[in-house]
């Protein structure tokens, strides 16, 4: 179980006190009716929400700076690292970029992105399988990304946990590789629900394993109608040039006054 979340966020709590009608002899002389009213005490709460409202905090600032927040999700080794060193080495001259790696331990993931030149911060969540907005508010106070930039947040490789978890980004990006099977859309569909783009990502590898494209994009459509989708490969370049074209349409010019 996920020592921060428990593995049901979605749960709200529930306290019940109950007094039963209940008739019952008593040692004295007299009879009265014993029959007591019903009780009952509902408190409902949304344990995200307080997540919920540092996420708002969290998009209030990222739309006042124009910077572009995606949270990068998927099950681990998928190559979500290996697609943002690919990204970053080709659009750093066209974009100012910065990166939150989120892992439960090690700064490998960081280091990786370090090494591309981009400012980078890495958080270890320990015990804990996702992000939260908390997290980010942190790591945003403390790197103070440039305005009309971009934010890549790469989640924890889990796709359970994090598909409940605003962090405050603009949009959200699955990411699966063709190694994993075509059906995670519908094994998985809170995910793909809650994203906007799904990269499939190693297709050099499909003459080897047994993926059906069209498999993994009905299952994924009868989660998300609206879900789009782009098929790359970070090892030779193919498609990359579809998702390079996708970060430029979502990055907002700056207004000149």
């Amino acid at each position: 179980m996920c020592a921060t979340c428990g593995c049901d966020a979605n749960a709200s709590s529930s306290i019940r006190q109950i007094g039963e009608t209940h008739p019952h002899p008593h040692d004295h002389d007299h009879t009265h009716d014993h029959s007591h009213s019903k009780t009952i005490i509902e408190v409902e709460k949304d344990v995200l929400y307080e997540n919920n409202l540092l996420a708002q905090r969290n998009r209030g600032y990222f739309e006042a700076r124009n910077v572009l927040a995606l949270n990068l999700v998927s099950s681990p080794g998928s190559g979500k690292t290996s697609l943002l060193e690919r990204t970053l080495t080709d659009l750093k001259d066209h974009f100012t970029c910065y990166v939150i790696e989120g892992d439960q331990q090690t700064s490998r993931d960081a280091d990786r992105i370090h090494a591309t030149g981009t400012r980078v911060a890495q958080i270890n969540t320990g015990k804990g399988c996702h992000l939260d907005a908390h997290m980010i508010l942190h790591a945003v106070q403390g790197m103070k990304p440039a305005e009309n930039s971009i934010l890549f947040i790469e989640n924890v490789g889990n796709l359970v946990c994090p598909a409940m978890f605003d962090l405050g980004e603009k949009e959200r990006v699955v990411i699966i590789s063709v190694t994993e099977g075509d059906d995670k859309p519908i094994k998985y569909p809170d995910m793909f629900h809650t994203s906007t783009l799904c990269i499939i990502n190693k297709i050099d590898l499909l003459p080897y394993v047994p993926f059906s494209m069209d498999k993994v994009k009905e299952y994924a459509r009868q989660v998300n109608p609206g879900l789009s989708f782009l098929e790359v490969s970070c090892t030779s370049g193919e498609g990359l040039s579809a998702w390079y074209q996708w970060l430029k349409e979502k990055v907002q010019e700056p207004e000149h006054v």
